[in-house]
This record gives C-alpha cells, structure tokens and sequence, in this order.
C-alpha cells in the first residue's frame, strides 16, 4: 500500500497553535515548525510567506518551492503524527533547490519527524 499523501493545514487556528506550542527549526532556505500530534495520523502540512518577502509573484514562487521541495522529500521519506508549517525566507527563491531539499530534510530530522537514514 502506498504512503498517504500529506494533509494541508488550511485554517489560521492551526497555524498558530503550530507556531506557540511547536518546535522551531531556523534553516538558511526557510523556517520550519513542527507539532507532534500525538497520533498515526498523517502529516499535515501548511505554507506560508509574509508580505515582506515581496509581491504575490514572488510570494506565491516562494510558496511553490516549499510545497515542491516538500512533496519530493515526502514522497521517499513518509512521516505521520504531526503538523508542520513550512515559512518561506528570503533567501528560499534563489537558494538552489537542491540546498533546500537538504535544508528541510535537516530541519525534519532536527525535529524528530522523520529519523535519519
């Protein structure tokens, strides 16, 4: 049976109680917090990219290197049991994209997501 895909966290709710009872994991590509439901359940995640990171363009470009990042590194390591925001930098939109795999690979090991190879 294949993994299950992960969740998304949609409502604002979610996020913050990711971002006040979760744990932070500063990386150079981005900025990750992850919760431990406490459950089998699958992993839920959720992106996000303020305003001072630039316009929608460049936002939502940003947001879709996360989510891509994240898809491809998810797919061969699947996680259950918790919530994650990923939060997009800066730096996110010209880092190469293969720095920022490993950034968040780290960042999930670093949490105690997924354990490592």
């Amino acid at each position: 049976m294949a993994p299950a895909a992960p969740g998304r966290l949609t409502r604002r709710a979610e996020f913050l109680r990711v971002a006040a009872k979760g744990r932070k994991v500063p990386m150079p590509g981005m900025v990750m917090q992850a919760l431990a439901r406490g459950d089998d359940s699958p992993l839920r995640l959720g992106f996000t990219v303020t305003k001072k990171i630039g316009g929608a363009v460049v936002r939502n470009r940003t947001r879709r290197r996360l989510k891509e990042a994240a898809r491809l590194l998810l797919r061969t390591a699947p996680a259950r049991g918790a919530d994650i925001v990923l939060v997009g930098r800066a730096t996110t939109r010209q880092r190469p994209f293969a720095q920022l795999m490993d950034d968040l690979q780290r960042a999930l090991r670093k949490a105690g997501v997924v354990h490592g190879d």
